[in-house]
């Protein structure tokens, strides 16, 4: 009888256990989940720099005559 009772006790532990890891992995879950954007909010345009292959919006880009660069350093290296 004090087995039972010991190997009941185990599986009460057990199964309080995993449901409390359960419970915190959803939580994450939900946590990591996208938001999404909020209406009447504008999604920018994203480029990628020619020279090292940055995204940035495309209203922070320099656009010039051969290509969108992050910064004027590499608009120059690139030769424009």
């Amino acid at each position: 009888m004090k087995y039972l009772l010991v190997a009941a006790l185990v599986l009460v532990v057990f199964w309080l256990w995993r449901n409390n890891r359960d419970a915190e992995r959803k939580a994450a879950a939900a946590a990591r989940a996208p938001v999404p954007p909020k209406a009447g909010t504008a999604i920018a345009e994203m480029v990628a720099c020619e020279v090292c292959g940055l995204h940035l919006p495309k209203s922070e880009a320099l656009i010039a005559g051969k290509g969108i660069y992050c910064s004027d350093a590499h608009r120059r290296q690139a030769g424009n």
